[in-house]
C-alpha cells in the first residue's frame, strides 16, 4: 500500500483507478472553472500565526454541528452519484464516516438508495435534497428520510438550473456509463473499478428508480432528472418543506448576505456558504472569501458552515478560526473512496485530522473550541471592496 501524506496522494491514486467520466466529473467546475479553481487557492492566501512555549498536552479537536457531537468540525458533503466512484460507495462512505465520528450527507442523486445506507450503518446520518417539480415524489423522498431516521436534512438552494459542465457534456456522463466505443475503451482500463461494479446491483439513481411511475431503464431516468429539478425553488418552498421535514434544517447554497438575513428569517438551524464547489455560477466569489460578510451579516443568530475548496485540515481551521461552526469535504473523500473504497475515505479524514490537530497545535491551542481569527493573518479587502 503506497504511503499517503495528503489528500493530494489519494487524487492521484483516485485518476489512475475510476474511469475518466467519473473523474472528470468531480474535478471540474462550471464554464471556465475559475471559481472552482479560486475555491482552492484563495485559502492559500491566508496565513497562520504560530505561537510557541504553549502546554499542548491532552488536544481535542471535537466540536459540535448543529448540536450535534463531531470528533471534528468536519461533514462529507453529499456528492451525487457517489456509487459510480467505487461500488456501494455512498454504504462504505457512510460506514467511514460512522466510525470516524463524522456527519455523513446522502445525496438525493445518490447510487445508493436512503434505505440503502440505513440498512448498512448503524448512526443516523445526514439526507441532502434537491427540489423536484413532481410533488408527489417529492413529499414521499421526505418521508423515506424520515423513516430512515435521517438527523438533519440538507435543502440545496443553488441548483434550481444546472450550471453547464463542458466535461460532463463531452464525456455523456451517466449512471451506468453508455456502451460507447470511447467508453469501453477508458473502461478496459479500470479493471478494478469495473470488478466492484460487477458484484453489486447498485448501479442506478436508487432514490428514483422504483419511486417514480415510468422510470424503467437509465436513458428515461436521466430525461427525468434532466427536467426535474424545479425553478421555481423560493423561500416560500423553503418554509414548506421546513414544515413537511419537521426537524433540524441545512440550507445549502448561500453566497450572499441577503440571502444569509433570510435564511435566518426561514428558522432554519444552520446555513452552508457555498458555491457548489465552482460547479454552477462560475464567476462567483469563492466561498472562503464569502465567508467574512457572511458572518458579520448573522452574527449567532444561525449557525454558519462552509464548503467549497476545502482540501486539508489546515483549510479547516482557517474557516473555523474565521468563524464556522462546521466544514463539508466532498472531492477530498471521494478522491479516497475512489482510490481504495471504504478505507480510503477513512484515510482522507485521518490525513485531515492530523493536519487540523498539528496546525492548531503549532498556533498555540490545544482545544478548538479555543480557537479565533486572532491565529489568522488575513490579507485587507480578502472579502473585497467591491462597487
Amino acid at each position: 500500500m503506497p504511503v499517503i501524506t495528503c489528500i493530494e496522494d489519494l487524487r492521484q491514486i483516485y485518476e489512475r483507478r475510476v474511469p475518466r467520466m467519473f473523474y472528470d466529473y468531480v474535478e471540474t467546475g462550471s464554464w471556465t472553472g475559475h471559481t472552482f479553481r479560486k475555491n482552492t487557492s484563495d485559502f492559500q492566501d491566508i496565513y497562520l500565526r504560530q505561537k510557541v512555549a504553549v502546554d499542548l498536552s491532552d488536544r481535542s479537536t471535537t466540536s459540535k454541528m448543529i448540536g450535534q457531537d463531531v470528533s471534528m468540525p468536519i461533514a462529507l458533503a453529499p456528492v451525487g452519484m457517489t456509487g459510480m466512484q467505487h461500488a456501494d460507495g455512498e454504504i462504505k462512505a457512510a460506514k467511514a464516516a460512522e466510525k470516524f465520528g463524522v456527519p455523513y450527507t446522502l445525496s438525493t442523486m445518490s447510487i445508493c438508495s436512503i434505505e440503502d445506507v440505513a440498512e448498512n450503518t448503524s448512526k443516523p446520518f445526514w439526507f441532502q435534497l434537491y427540489v423536484m417539480r413532481d410533488e408527489k415524489f417529492l413529499k414521499a423522498i421526505i418521508e423515506r428520510a424520515k423513516a430512515a431516521k435521517c438527523s438533519a436534512l440538507v435543502l440545496t438552494l443553488d441548483l434550481q438550473i444546472l450550471g453547464q459542465r463542458h466535461k460532463d457534456l463531452k464525456n455523456g456522463l451517466s449512471a451506468p456509463p453508455k456502451p460507447t466505443l470511447k467508453n469501453m475503451i477508458n473502461l478496459a482500463t479500470k479493471w478494478r473499478w469495473g470488478l466492484g461494479m460487477l458484484g453489486t446491483k447498485r448501479r442506478e439513481f436508487r432514490n428514483i428508480v422504483g419511486h417514480v411511475d415510468g422510470i424503467s431503464d437509465p436513458a428515461k431516468l436521466m430525461e427525468w432528472t434532466s427536467t426535474q429539478f424545479d425553478p421555481r425553488l423560493d423561500w416560500n418552498a423553503v418554509q414548506k418543506i421546513k414544515k413537511m421535514w419537521g426537524g433540524p434544517l441545512i440550507l445549502k447554497g448561500i453566497m450572499d448576505v441577503e440571502d444569509a438575513k433570510r435564511a435566518v428569517a426561514s428558522g432554519a438551524d444552520a446555513i452552508i456558504v457555498s458555491n457548489h464547489g465552482g460547479r454552477q455560477l462560475d464567476g462567483a466569489l469563492s466561498a472562503i472569501r464569502a465567508l467574512p460578510d457572511i458572518l458579520e451579516a448573522v452574527g449567532d443568530k444561525i449557525e454558519v458552515h462552509i464548503d467549497s475548496g476545502i482540501r486539508s485540515g489546515q483549510d479547516v481551521l482557517k474557516a473555523i478560526a474565521m468563524g464556522a461552526k462546521g466544514t463539508y469535504i466532498g472531492r477530498a473523500y471521494i478522491y479516497g473512496l475512489g482510490a481504495m473504497g471504504e478505507q480510503g475515505v477513512t484515510t482522507a479524514l485521518e490525513v485531515m485530522h492530523k493536519e487540523l490537530d498539528l496546525s492548531m497545535a503549532f498556533c498555540g491551542h490545544k482545544h478548538l473550541s479555543e480557537v479565533t481569527r486572532d491565529i489568522l493573518m488575513v490579507p485587507k479587502g480578502f472579502s473585497g471592496d467591491w462597487e
